[in-house]
C-alpha cells in the first residue's frame, strides 16, 4: 500500500472548518509511493491552496501531492467509485462534486473515493496533459489492489467525475487499455488493473469539436493544441469495445458545458453497443452537484443513479 503523508491528514480538518458539508475520511492515501510522480519536475516552491469562495463551493488547486480520500459505509455492498471533481482542469471543486457526492454513496452501502488529481501546469510537470490521467489511472489501480482490505468486488469499481473530471473519467474509460505507454506503468503487468468496470459522467466535458469547453482543452494543452492532441483527448472519437457501461447526467441549459457533449458520448457508445444511459434535464445549468438546491427533476437525478446501478448489477 503506498504510503501517507503526514499533511494530508490534516487537510481534511482544515475542509471541515472551512465547508459545512465536509466530514473526515476514515483514510486518505498518497497516490505514488515516496512522492515519486511521474512527469515531475520537483518545484516544490508552488504552494497548493484552498479556499472557500462567496458562493461557498470549496476550491483546490496547485495540487502537488495527489491524494485518494477514503469514505467507507457503515455496511459495505461491495461496489465502488472513484470521484474526479470538476473545475476545468484549473481548480477543483472537491466539496460538492467530491466529499458531499461520496458521503450519498456511502448512504446506499458504495465505498467512494475521492480523487485530489495534479493539474496541468508547465512549472510543476513535464507532457503537463498527463498527469491527471496518470493519477485518475493510479487512482482505480490502488483501489482494485486494495478490494480485500475495504470489501470491495474487484469487479464493481466504478469512475465518476464531474465537468472537467467528467472528461478525466472519460478519458479513463477510453484510454486505459494503453496505460502502459504513459510514465510510471513501465512494470505494469495488465492494464486491466485501471480499467473501471463502468462510468458516471455528469455534465461531462468530451469532445475536442464545436461544442468543446475551450478553457479545459486549453488548460491542458495550451492555446495551440495539434490536430492529435485534440484528437487524442476528444472522448466520443476514442470510445472502443473496450470502454465500460456509462450512465450519463446533464441538463439541457447548461450554458458551461453544452448538452451535446453528453450526446456525443452516449451516440459513440450505443453504435459500438455498449450499455449507456442518458438522464437529460430540462434546468439545472451546470455544475449542480447532487442537485439539492434546485427545484424539478434534476432533483432527482441521485435516485436515478441509484436505480441504474442496482439495474446494472453493480449493486446487488
Amino acid at each position: 500500500m503506498p504510503r501517507c503523508y503526514r499533511l494530508v491528514f490534516v487537510l481534511p480538518l482544515l475542509f471541515f472548518s472551512l465547508h459545512s458539508t465536509m466530514s473526515r475520511s476514515q483514510t486518505v492515501i498518497s497516490l505514488w509511493s515516496n512522492g515519486q510522480m511521474p512527469n515531475d519536475l520537483q518545484n516544490r516552491s508552488v504552494q497548493e491552496k484552498i479556499e472557500v469562495g462567496n458562493d461557498g463551493i470549496l476550491r483546490i488547486s496547485n495540487i502537488v501531492f495527489p491524494t485518494l480520500s477514503v469514505y467507507v459505509p457503515t455496511t459495505p455492498n461491495g461496489a465502488a467509485v472513484m470521484i474526479c471533481p470538476g473545475g476545468g482542469y484549473a481548480i477543483e471543486a472537491s466539496g460538492h462534486e467530491g466529499v458531499d457526492v461520496a458521503k450519498w454513496f456511502n448512504s446506499i452501502g458504495v465505498t467512494a473515493f475521492v480523487l485530489k488529481y495534479r493539474l496541468p501546469d508547465d512549472k510543476l510537470w513535464s507532457n503537463k496533459h498527463e498527469v491527471a490521467l496518470q493519477d485518475a489511472l493510479q487512482g482505480i489501480k490502488i483501489i482494485r489492489e486494495s478490494a480485500d482490505k475495504y470489501k470491495i468486488d474487484p469487479n464493481r469499481i466504478g469512475i465518476m467525475g464531474f465537468s472537467a473530471g467528467g472528461h478525466l473519467a472519460a478519458t479513463v474509460s477510453t484510454l486505459w487499455h494503453q496505460a502502459k505507454e504513459l510514465k510510471g506503468f513501465e512494470n505494469l503487468s495488465d492494464a486491466q488493473a485501471c480499467k473501471p468496470n463502468f462510468s458516471i459522467l455528469m455534465y461531462p466535458v468530451i469532445t475536442s469539436g464545436p461544442f468543446k469547453h475551450a478553457g479545459s482543452f486549453e488548460r491542458l494543452f495550451g492555446k495551440t493544441p495539434s490536430p492529435e492532441q485534440l484528437e487524442h483527448y476528444s472522448a466520443e472519437k476514442q470510445v472502443s469495445a473496450q470502454t465500460p457501461p456509462t450512465l450519463l447526467v446533464h441538463a439541457t441549459d447548461d450554458k458551461g458545458v453544452p448538452v451535446e457533449n453528453s450526446m456525443l458520448y452516449y451516440d459513440a457508445l450505443r453504435k459500438l453497443r455498449i450499455p449507456a444511459s442518458m438522464l437529460l434535464y430540462e434546468n439545472g445549468g451546470h455544475g449542480f452537484g447532487l442537485a439539492k438546491k434546485l427545484k424539478g427533476s434534476v432533483h432527482s437525478w441521485p435516485e436515478s443513479c441509484h436505480q441504474w446501478l442496482v439495474g446494472m448489477g453493480y449493486i446487488q
